[in-house]
């Protein structure tokens, strides 16, 4: 027989090592579901912006922390990889941070950057897992610094309501700098006056301030076609405009508001009829937040022939109307000491009993601040609460004028002639912005409406010389975020989130809900009740302010981009802009469509 050639093994031959287990890559696959599942489920609901902000930031936050957890307790792998991979992730986000300050700003590189840096390093692990060792190691951070590359390339000209990004490639020129090249070539002077005039006087029929007349946001204006389809509203003209989140002053054939230019805040009038620059104010100020981008929130103030102004960074200027001319201006920040709010001072400045009435936001008793209309000099200030991007607003209860403004803090009411406070309705917001202007709605009530309260009304009655407030009711069937809504009778109309409703002022109960505008902006025709929306997407609806459903008339796309700016009516004329152009258009009176339904 022959014999075995194969060898017994010694007893003292080492043996070789069980092979390390393959790296599990499944949890990483399913936190990264997690998340974009929870982004998309976040992004399509109905919840207020501040929540959806919130719950937002609580899941990229788990989702992190999930992932990094994962991550650094492989045993698989050894530390030196898994610490070099953190490493690479941080190094990237931090300069990815520094070099995008100017185009996504630092919070928008971390907030949108981790997710795509996350999906990027649970793919590669996927698709590496049978690849060498030193493979997997040098992929994973060539791809974690390939994603902070790419993410350093893009620019976000903000976000909108439903807080998504609008992403271009940072080298693609902005709509400002398209705006001031086109300046530079008509070779337009940055700011000017205008030659010395007759001083302007209000008229009727002119929309002297923010909202109009006693900030309502509603106009005794003659009755309009309503058939659009018939008599469509025509285009005067159309032309690009500095960034800037303010409304218009109307007053006779002048319209004035506000704008970035590089690194001028102006104020500027222009020609009503065309669209012509007929003078402009510069300020040497820029205010810029990745989800807002530049330029002034507040709309100029018109009083006894001078126009107020109040810029992002807190600059509050008294220019004469006719010329542009500079009289007399303010650095609220610097003399009150306030912070500068996170998206910029964004309240318009109220002028009464010859004061200039601001928001500050400034500590101890410096919140709420005036200054005489005349000469600038300061007249009184009182505490209002830290947080605002609302305008005070003047209202007149049991005989007595005050000043309302809501905050953070609720409603606080003060004297305009000496700031001493009156009453104050505690409602904190617990880090949420509040924007929308209270209503008043008769002698003693007032109508308190914003995402985290939603609507309430409040009695206010005089208690000797006190003042005490009550809830008459409260309801969440309307949230307005900033989006301010207007009344007709006992309805008040409005947005809750992006979707229009109406809701019976008696009872505190929504009648109806239904026409997606986006996070737009209403405004009242009176005495026709017809109500002129400004959609986020810049289309014009006119809507008949029904109680018992919602009835569009018509619809036109008006402007281009996202539109946040109140819309103007003014003596038959139609006025709208964002931050990249404005418009006019003539809207044609009621009997025009009559007469062409007769022919």
């Amino acid at each position: 027989m022959a014999q075995s050639t194969t060898e017994p093994a010694h007893a003292d031959e080492p043996t070789a090592k069980p092979a390390a287990p393959a790296l599990r890559v499944w949890p990483a696959i399913l936190i990264v579901a997690v998340f974009w599942a929870g982004y998309i489920a976040l992004m399509a609901s109905d919840m207020v912006i501040s929540q959806s902000f919130m719950s937002l930031v609580g899941v990229w936050l788990v989702c992190f922390l999930a992932l990094m957890g994962w991550w650094l307790s492989r045993r698989q792998l050894s530390w030196s990889e898994r610490l070099a991979a953190v490493a690479v992730a941080v190094l990237g986000a931090t300069l990815c941070a520094l070099v995008s300050r100017e185009t996504l700003g630092v919070m928008n590189a971390v907030y949108f950057g981790f997710p795509l840096v996350w999906t990027a390093w649970a793919g590669w692990l996927l698709f590496s897992r049978k690849a060498s060792e030193r493979t997997r190691r040098v992929g994973l951070l060539v791809a974690i610094l390939l994603v902070w590359g790419a993410v350093s390339l893009l620019r976000v000209d903000g976000i909108d309501g439903k807080m998504l990004p609008s992403l271009h490639w940072r080298w693609t020129p902005t709509d400002e700098q398209l705006y001031l090249a086109q300046r530079k070539a008509a070779k337009e002077i940055a700011g000017a006056t205008a030659d010395g005039g007759t001083p302007l006087v209000l008229e009727s029929g002119d929309w002297p301030c923010f909202r109009g007349p006693g900030f309502l946001g509603e106009q005794n204006h003659p009755p309009i076609a309503t058939d659009w389809n018939a008599a469509p509203p025509k285009l005067l003209w159309k032309r690009r405009v500095g960034p800037a989140w303010s409304s218009f002053v109307v007053l006779g054939d002048r319209l004035f508001t506000q704008e970035q230019r590089g690194d001028d805040e102006a104020t500027v009038c222009l020609d009503a009829a065309t669209g012509d620059e007929l003078w402009a104010h510069v300020d040497k100020a820029r205010f810029w937040d990745g989800q807002a981008g530049a330029g002034p929130r507040g709309t100029p103030t018109f009083h006894n022939g001078r126009l107020y102004t109040y810029g992002a960074t807190g600059i509050l200027d008294c220019l004469d109307a006719a010329t542009g001319k500079l009289l007399w201006t303010r650095d609220v920040v610097a003399e009150t000491k306030a912070p500068l709010p996170m998206w910029g001072f964004s309240s318009s400045p109220l002028v009464v009993e010859n004061r200039v009435i601001v928001f500050a936001g400034g500590p101890d008793d410096k919140g709420l601040v005036a200054y005489e209309a005349d000469s600038g000099e300061p007249a009184w200030d009182a505490a209002s609460g830290p947080v605002s991007y609302s305008t005070a607003q003047l209202v007149s209860v049991d005989g007595q004028p005050q000043v309302l403004l809501l905050t953070d803090s609720g409603v606080v009411a003060v004297d305009p002639a000496s700031g001493k406070r009156l009453w104050h309705y505690d409602a904190n917001a617990d880090g949420i912005w509040r924007v929308v202007q209270p209503r008043q709605l008769d002698d003693a009530r007032v109508l308190v409406g914003s995402e985290d309260l939603g609507l309430r009304l409040l009695d206010v009655a005089r208690d000797g010389d006190a003042w005490k407030t009550s809830e008459a009711w409260i309801t969440s069937d309307m949230k307005p975020a900033y989006n301010d809504f207007v009344v007709v009778g006992d309805v008040a109309y409005g947005f809750d989130k992006g979707i229009f409703c109406a809701v019976d002022l008696k009872a505190g109960k929504r009648l109806w809900k239904g026409g997606r505008y986006g996070y737009g902006q209403v405004l009242l025709l009176k005495p026709q009740n017809v109500l002129v929306i400004l959609s986020e997407r810049g289309e014009v609806a006119l809507l008949a302010a029904n109680p018992d459903k919602h009835e569009e008339l018509g619809r036109f796309q008006a402007i281009e981009g996202k539109t946040w700016n109140h819309p103007v009516v003014v003596r038959g004329r139609l006025y709208v802009r964002n931050d990249a152009e404005m418009a006019a258009f003539e809207l044609a009176p009621a009997a025009t469509a009559s007469q062409a339904a007769a022919r």
